[in-house]
């Protein structure tokens, strides 16, 4: 892809239940606090969208965050994307009411790939995201599903091809090996997807820093969907602590007292990260 085309800056919110989580590789969630306060943060400050996806939807057969969602886009006006546990078109129509201006499924498209033919027909291209998971097994990248638990079988350069052919308007790729380690992106896996796609390649996955994010963007991606790097500097600012300590929800909240484990992830805000992308690529300041 052109890396003349704007690059965007995406908010990742996983959430489980009432509670936006993170985790490393996936796993070993820490609740942080009510999804909808970060998201109107960081739409305050100048995020380009917002990604929302259930993290335990596909394993329980539901999406719970339709209402999420409307609350949300009552304040929030940028694009929202809707992700996790979607296995329909009746689902995805249910989200683009709910205020979503996107769909993303990855499991269902596995076990349907026709469903983003059918998907795109109807919503359009740009209405229709595909998450691939990725797992490097002995130098080859094969797609998971259910949060890198499911191994099925499609290699990663094949499966984007098809993705691609059969609809699909964007490609958010994860690397399950890097997520959350803030070890920097797998370079090599956005490089070899990236060099097949004629459609923007989001990266998901390690990011720490920003110069992690300026060597995403050389090695193809068009977008970044940023997690940790955004969550931990949001709870390290002084004046954000009615974002964690307003919230009586239910989680694992005591890794936050333990700011060592965390701070170094916390350095960058939105608009740091984009006065530096600013500086060598097209970004929405």
């Amino acid at each position: 892809m052109n890396l003349q085309n704007n690059i965007r800056i995406i908010g990742r919110l996983d959430v489980k239940g009432p509670n936006l989580v993170k985790g490393i590789k996936l796993e070993g969630l820490r609740a942080f606090g009510e999804p909808y306060s970060f998201a109107k943060y960081y739409y305050e400050n100048n995020i380009d969208e917002i990604f929302y996806q259930d993290v335990v939807a596909s394993l329980y057969g539901r999406n719970n965050l339709f209402e999420i969602v409307e609350k949300t886009t009552k304040n929030v006006f940028i694009p929202v994307t809707v992700s996790g546990g979607l296995r329909s078109i009746d689902d995805f129509t249910k989200a683009l009411e709910a205020g979503a201006d996107k769909v993303a499924f990855n499991t269902a498209a596995i076990k349907n790939p026709e469903l983003i033919n059918k998907a795109a027909e109807k919503f359009g291209s740009s209405t229709i995201i595909i998450s691939i998971e990725v797992i490097k097994y002995k130098n080859e990248y094969f797609a998971y599903t259910d949060n890198g638990r499911e191994f099925t079988g499609k290699k990663v350069m094949d499966w984007t091809k098809e993705v691609q052919e059969r609809g699909a308007g964007e490609i958010l790729l994860t690397s399950v090996d890097k997520d959350g380690t803030g070890e920097g992106f797998d370079l090599d896996l956005i490089k070899k997807v990236s060099e097949k796609l004629n459609i923007p390649l989001i990266a998901h996955g390690g990011a720490r820093n920003k110069e992690h994010l300026e060597n995403a963007v050389i090695s193809g991606a068009n977008a970044l969907a940023l997690a940790s790097m955004l969550h931990y500097n949001t709870i390290l600012n002084p004046n954000n602590q009615n974002l964690i300590n307003n919230n009586k929800l239910e989680g694992n909240f005591e890794f936050l007292k333990k700011k060592s484990s965390y701070k170094s992830f916390g350095e960058e805000d939105i608009t740091m990260i984009k006065n530096f992308l600013s500086k060598k690529f097209n970004v929405r300041i």
